[in-house]
Formats: C-alpha cells, sequence, structure tokens
C-alpha cells in the first residue's frame, strides 16, 4: 500500500502502546512497482531502527519483568485489536466465555491482504516476471489461512 504513495501506518494513524513517543516516517513510493515495494521495505527497515534506538534510549531504571498472572482470564464477551506488524496490518479477534480458554480466537495477517492483490498486479507481466513480483508482497503462506 505504501508504494503506492498512501501514508499510512497504524502507529501514527491509531497509535497505540507507546508509539506516540517516537519520531519516525513513512516511507512511500510512486510507481505502485516491484521496485517501488523493495525500497520502501528498505526504507521501513531504516525507520524500525530510528524506532529501536528511540526505545532503548527511553528505557527506564527498574525492573524489567513485569508483575504477570501465570493464569490469563479475559472477560465474558469479544474483542478485536489490530497492529501493524512487518508485513502490515495485523488483526486479532477473540470471543471469551470468561474462562481460561478463549471460545474462538481468528487471526488476520497482513499476508493475507498481500496475496489478494496478486492477481491484479501480474496482469499483463511475463512469468518470468511473478517471481519477483510476488516476493516483492513479502507473502508468507503459513499465515494467509490463519
Amino acid at each position: 500500500m505504501r508504494a503506492t504513495g498512501l501514508k499510512w501506518d497504524l502507529r501514527k494513524e491509531e497509535p497505540y502502546s507507546v508509539y506516540d513517543r517516537f519520531d519516525f516516517e513513512i516511507p512511500t513510493g510512486t510507481n505502485s512497482d516491484t521496485w517501488d515495494r523493495y525500497i520502501v521495505r528498505i526504507q521501513e527497515m531504516r525507520q524500525a531502527n530510528r524506532i529501536v534506538e528511540q526505545a532503548l534510549e527511553s528505557i527506564p531504571e527498574g525492573e524489567i519483568k513485569t508483575k504477570t498472572p501465570a493464569v490469563f482470564r479475559p472477560p465474558k464477551g469479544e474483542a478485536y485489536v489490530r497492529i501493524e506488524s512487518t508485513r502490515g496490518e495485523m488483526g486479532f479477534y477473540v470471543v471469551s466465555d470468561g474462562s481460561t480458554i478463549p471460545y474462538r480466537v481468528k487471526l488476520r495477517t497482513a499476508s493475507f491482504s498481500n496475496l489478494a492483490v496478486l492477481p491484479e498486479i501480474v496482469r499483463g507481466w511475463k512469468i518470468a516476471d511473478l517471481v519477483a513480483i510476488f516476493a516483492s508482497l513479502d507473502v508468507i503462506m503459513p499465515d494467509v489461512d490463519r
């Protein structure tokens, strides 16, 4: 999506955790092609390094381990949360009956969405180009059906 020129990053649009404290850019392309997807990915890695450097500088003194209960019991109901993952937006859907075992858990990985655009972006190209085009989407096949 960023290779198309759209500046979208969940950490900027709907900040969660401590991302609102970090200074980083959203890399974008202009041509929506394999080269732009590659260059945007390289720039994303540089921005990730900026975030890590800032995070390391802001680690407070004190204990490094939180006191988390051994058994987690989510409240009864359902919840959907999304995060910015390494391949794009990832969503978690959980339905709880109030017990320690969720009634339902569903993950929507970025690979599912990334794979969905493949028929559109390969139209008109040669079969030999398919390998580079597919690789530029960074799809992990086991992620597709979670």
